[in-house]
């Protein structure tokens, strides 16, 4: 067993310096920490992989962020594998609470706010929301195939940052 450890460390480079890590060294951390992060997406929500909400977003940035450090060897390979275990179980027990919590699940993931509601522009929460009257218009083509704010029965910005809207009858 030693000799398959010792073979290991050197495939890997484990206990090495960053910069005398060698190309297969790399490669190889590049091929583990692929699959772990299959593994990963697969433990944790799919809904994390479309970035619906801040919530999600931040999981896949930190995630990207730390596992690169494992690849290029910045950071210890072993330990910074596991944090990327330990985060997408903190995320899937986040998104559990806010299953079981509404208002646990407001704190994480946020709340929609109306923007328009029959045909009347709520501007405060269009500027609390950083949404402009252009962005306005344009998700109204776009999305709601009207021009017209007045034929909007409600308009809300997400949870994700997508606007809905209703049309008025």
């Amino acid at each position: 067993m030693n000799a398959f450890s010792e073979f290991v460390q050197a495939l890997l480079g484990l206990g090495v310096d960053a910069k005398e890590l060698t190309s297969l060294q790399v490669s190889m951390r590049g091929i583990i920490i692929f699959v772990a992060t299959l593994v990963m997406v697969r433990i944790g929500s799919k809904r994390s992989l479309a970035e619906k909400t801040a919530f999600d977003a931040a999981l896949m940035i930190i995630i990207a962020s730390v596992l690169a450090r494992a690849i290029n060897g910045s950071a210890p390979f072993v330990p910074t594998l596991v944090v990327g275990f330990v985060l997408v179980l903190l995320h899937r027990l986040f998104a559990l609470g806010a299953y079981a919590s509404h208002a646990f699940g407001i704190l994480v993931k946020g709340k929609p706010v109306v923007i328009v509601e029959n045909g009347r522009i709520d501007r405060k929460n269009m500027r609390v929301n950083h949404i402009t009257q252009h962005d306005l218009e344009e998700d109204m083509r776009l999305d709601a195939q009207i021009e017209d704010p007045s034929k909007i029965k409600i308009a809300r910005v997400e949870r994700s940052g997508d606007i809905s809207f209703i049309k008025a009858q």
